[in-house]
């Protein structure tokens, strides 16, 4: 029987992992989970999932002044370079390759090579950030990204630019795939949707307006100062990286994780809780609580000295190369296989307006200057900023709201309910070829590009909100495949779209891609409806554990 919202129940387990009492009040669950930790203020009835350990270094103990620190440094580095590194040139295609005496295709290509870098080095991060944690990794990718800068700004030829941008795309990866999972680190699920509307935004829609301030800067300047600036900017960055952000990575006792497990194991926690308030009396006491945490004292908290470590000993006991493997194991879940395909596509198809907007309106009868195409990128801009707000105003309450409607219970496929808003992104794509076709107003075309925008921002949010919440343990292996697949997408599409758009036409190209985002649309309320049996059936089908392949919290 489908539960409230259509979700349909599962009787195979006691409880499915994701699915938990997140509204103490409408569930009637204070006997059960009224020892648990809460939220504080007008969220005092909201069991904190997970649950936040005694220890001051865990990091959903800190402040929210500090998390937002946090975001907003780390975000800025994902802006820099996992936002506008990939566009950085696209407003200035025709005086790059006229300046070096190239072709258009072999401009794009240079950022074509770059996203090759980004999704080969990206099972390695996956790999790497499980093994020693983010930090190093951050600090790591923002000094390549100051060399690479470095050596663009000095660039005299298309081989020594061509440089400049594989060095860069050793900084993507990082930034682009770990900001959504520092989300899942900081933050509890009731809080999630907001700041996942945010880092949507940053790596989806700031990227239009880095066109908007590149156009002005080549007409005005000349396009090596693009680089001149950039290299001033990253590293502030990079100085802000490594002396404000610590690592975010923890190893906290399972039984805390109450999100990622099939039993109410809430008595077990209660015991963990108190174990420092009434130490055990009989020696066999203490396997009440799964022998996982012996009696012991709340660790000190660290200094800002050992918070600046870059390495502070591994967080996983699995091998380098099953960490390795993780992303593409992961894909055996059909679910997960479904949400990589679905944003990489649709990412895809947005970038793909970005890659041809400079020979659509560069060319007769518009003639835009560099400075003109990039003001273009206000429409999707604009689009993205509407949606960071709208979803970020309606996300949590909408689950809050059908939480209270399921009795307090909380099911992670509420999170796609705001997928619906994605049929926008293929109308737009739709409207897009039209308008440029007909060479109709670039106002016109703009707007079409921000609906576009605007309903990929949506599905991103459901999914990305969804795989934290359903499929927390693979949130690594996630969002790094997801990143893998859609830059080799890209990658591909520089070797023919300008081509293709050249000979077929842009109603016939958007065409295809508009029909592409439809079908790919289909496999939502499917998820919906069937993702809590599946979710079910993975925990007790679990494929990786069978080919001896695993994440941290398995």
């Amino acid at each position: 029987m489908p539960n409230a919202g259509f979700v349909l129940d599962d009787h195979k387990l006691p409880r499915v992992p994701g699915t938990v009492i997140l509204n103490e009040e409408n569930a009637h669950s204070e006997t059960i989970t009224g020892d648990l930790k809460h939220g504080t203020g007008k969220y005092s009835h909201i069991v904190l999932t997970p649950q936040p350990s005694d220890d001051p270094n865990d990091p959903l103990n800190w402040s929210m002044s500090r998390k937002i620190m946090i975001m907003c440094i780390t975000g800025l580095g994902t802006i820099l370079y996992g936002a506008c590194f990939g566009p950085l040139l696209n407003s200035s295609l025709l005086v790059v390759a006229a300046d070096l005496h190239v072709t258009i295709t072999d401009i794009t290509l240079l950022s074509g090579y770059q996203l090759l870098v980004v999704g080969c080095t990206a099972p390695f991060v996956s790999a790497l950030s499980r093994k020693y944690g983010k930090r190093s990794l951050f600090v790591l990718s923002s000094i390549s990204a100051v060399i690479g800068n470095i050596i663009g700004s000095a660039s005299t030829n298309y081989n020594q630019l061509l440089a400049c941008r594989i060095i860069q795309g050793f900084s993507v990866s990082t930034y682009e795939s770990m900001l959504l999972i520092v989300v899942g680190d900081l933050f509890y699920v009731h809080e999630r949707g907001m700041a996942t509307s945010i880092v949507t935004f940053v790596l989806a829609g700031v990227s239009n307006l880095s066109s908007v301030v590149t156009g002005p800067i080549t007409t005005n300047l000349g396009w090596k100062y693009l680089l001149h600036i950039f290299v001033a900017i990253s590293g502030f960055q990079t100085i802000l990286q490594i002396f404000l952000v610590p690592e975010t990575t923890y190893r906290r006792d399972k039984l805390y994780e109450i999100d990622e497990l099939a039993t109410d194991t809430f008595r077990d926690l209660s015991a963990l809780e108190h174990r420092n308030d009434k130490p055990p009396k009989e020696e066999g006491q203490v396997q009440q609580v799964e022998g996982t945490i012996s009696p012991r004292s709340i660790p000190k908290k660290k200094t800002f000295w050992q918070d600046m470590k870059l390495f502070d000993g591994t967080y996983s006991d699995e091998k380098l190369i099953q960490l390795i493997i993780a992303p593409f194991a992961v894909c055996l879940n059909l679910a997960v296989a479904y949400i990589i395909i679905l944003q990489g596509w649709f990412v895809c198809l947005f970038v793909s307006v970005a890659f041809v907007l400079a020979q659509i309106f560069g060319y007769p009868p518009y003639l835009m200057s560099p400075a003109a195409i990039g003001y273009l990128s206000l429409g999707p801009f604009i689009g993205g900023l509407v949606a960071m707000l709208f979803l970020g105003a309606i996300t949590d309450p909408i689950i809050m709201f059908m939480t209270k409607r399921n009795k307090g219970v909380y099911e992670p496929e509420y999170r796609l309910l705001i997928g619906i808003m994605g049929v926008a992104s293929g109308a737009g794509l739709f409207g897009f070829g039209a308008v440029t076709q007909q060479f109709g107003e670039p106002a016109i075309a703009a707007t079409c590009h921000a609906i576009i925008l605007f309903g990929i921002m949506a599905l991103m949010v459901a999914t990305s909100t969804y795989a934290l919440d359903a499929y927390r343990g693979m949130t690594n292996e996630i969002f790094i495949m997801g990143m893998l697949v859609k830059n080799f997408l890209m990658y591909a599409l520089t070797y023919f779209i300008n081509d293709w758009v050249a000979r077929a036409g842009t109603m016939s190209v958007f065409g295809v891609f508009g029909g592409t985002g439809f079908a790919v649309l289909v496999g939502m309320p499917i998820m919906y409806v069937w993702g809590k049996r599946y979710r079910s059936y993975w925990y007790r089908h679990d494929l990786l554990e069978k080919f001896h392949v695993r994440t941290h919290a398995e």
